[in-house]
């Protein structure tokens, strides 16, 4: 049996011993918890996408419905989609007025098709990227394009096999484009320039929103055929239908000459260097004079960077194993073009980098 001072000795070192546990245990912060599972929850950005595939914020356009009524227009399970939109109205998307009974809520009203800002093409899943993303690990582990893991192919040798997806992709950044509209329209003096050549431009919905604001201004959409013809679909009935000029070009070969502006939306960083290199080269050949490169992207820089612009950072990482530069590495793709950079024009999403040609 421990005399006493052996009892004590014990009790004061099991005292020490619960006292380091309790400083080394963490504390429980249920709201960091809950924070961190919503964030890494699948289950709402896949319900968003079911019911945007479906439309139907559109059939609560006029007012709220049971959800045998939405069912019945979307040709949907009347019950499966009273649990989708349940759970959606739990992160606001969406509200449940009575038993079965849903309305629209202001995040909810950009799904809708007839919004002038809708979302809802932007969130259509496509099923490529989808599979990409599996594959988001294998992408950070070696830096190569998760895309290629999941397909075995480019994701732009993908878009041009599979019409459909191309079709989703061409709209959902029909969608994104009239975010960005709202923050570029006013970001410069477009006004400025006589003649804006939208390289890669898509179906020319961009240039067409710029030129509402350029009044004096003409466009030129440069892109593959496809695109375009879409775009002369789309645009032909708008009043600056008669300013525009599509133009079918691969970037890759040469660009249109005759702008005083050429831009450069979202395109560049989706490019490894080499290709990036010989895109501006082609470039820098149809410019002359005082002709202006408009390069609008993320840009990896603690000044400009936002939290979309992290994001489509990562994403060109997964699809295309590209990404955002510094202006370090922009500036260096400049000089190798003939191009020196001239001015940075801030936005609430990404910059907008202004080049011209270099001084002999």
């Amino acid at each position: 049996m421990p005399k006493i001072g052996a009892r004590r000795r014990i009790r004061m070192e099991t005292t020490e011993m619960d006292q380091s546990r309790r400083r080394k245990s963490p504390r429980l912060n249920l709201e960091a918890i809950f924070r961190l599972t919503e964030l890494a929850d699948y289950i709402i950005p896949f319900t968003i996408r079911a019911v945007a595939e479906l439309g139907v914020a559109d059939t609560l356009s006029d007012g709220p419905r049971h959800v045998s009524e939405i069912a019945k227009q979307v040709e949907g399970d009347a019950d499966a989609i009273y649990r989708a939109l349940r759970a959606l109205a739990c992160k606001d998307i969406f509200t449940e007025t009575e038993p079965g009974v849903f309305k629209l809520t202001p995040m909810a009203e950009f799904l809708r098709s007839d919004h002038p800002l809708s979302l809802r093409d932007a969130y259509r899943p496509i099923v490529a990227d989808i599979e990409a993303w599996i594959h988001i690990t294998q992408a950070v582990e070696t830096g190569k394009p998760a895309f290629e893991m999941a397909h075995g192919e480019s994701y732009w040798t993908h878009l041009e096999r599979d019409a459909g997806e191309r079709a989703k992709f061409d709209l959902a950044q029909q969608a994104h484009t009239r975010l960005e509209l709202l923050a570029f329209q006013r970001a410069i003096d477009w006004n400025r320039f006589e003649t804006i050549v939208d390289v890669g431009g898509g179906n020319g919905a961009f240039l067409a929103g710029l030129l509402e604001t350029a009044h004096g201004s003409r466009g030129i959409v440069a892109d593959q055929q496809p695109a375009l013809e879409q775009g002369k679909a789309q645009l032909g009935e708008q009043a600056v239908a008669g300013r525009l000029k599509f133009v079918p070009t691969d970037f890759m070969q040469a660009v249109p000459k005759g702008g005083s502006a050429y831009l450069l939306k979202r395109i560049l960083y989706g490019w490894d260097e080499h290709d990036a290199a010989l895109l501006l080269s082609n470039i820098r050949a149809a410019m002359s004079g005082d002709a202006r490169l408009l390069l609008i992207e993320p840009v990896d820089d603690d000044t400009h960077t936002s939290e979309i612009s992290c994001r489509l950072d990562l994403s060109m990482l997964v699809m295309k194993g590209c990404g955002a530069r510094r202006f370090e590495a922009l500036d260096a793709l400049f000089d190798g073009a003939g191009l020196q950079r001239v001015a940075v024009h801030p936005t609430p999403l990404y910059p907008i980098i202004e080049a011209r040609l270099a001084s002999s």
